[in-house]
């Protein structure tokens, strides 16, 4: 049973969620040859001002 993470900034549709998932599920599956069934994935939103990269919070302007 593949478990997968996910973090991405918060904010995207439920739409697009759907469509991220089943993308991954679909990869998932092709690739190791597993059910659907067994890939879980989790989603898990991250607010821009909690998320920093080169020492720089998301949040902040840039340049």
């Amino acid at each position: 049973m593949p478990a997968i993470r996910i973090d991405l900034f918060e904010g995207r549709s439920p739409e697009v969620k759907k469509q991220l998932v089943e993308t991954i599920t679909r990869a998932v599956v092709d690739t190791l040859g597993c059910s659907a069934e067994a890939v879980d994935i989790i989603l898990n939103e991250v607010a821009r001002s909690h998320w920093a990269t080169g020492g720089k919070l998301w949040s902040e302007p840039r340049e």
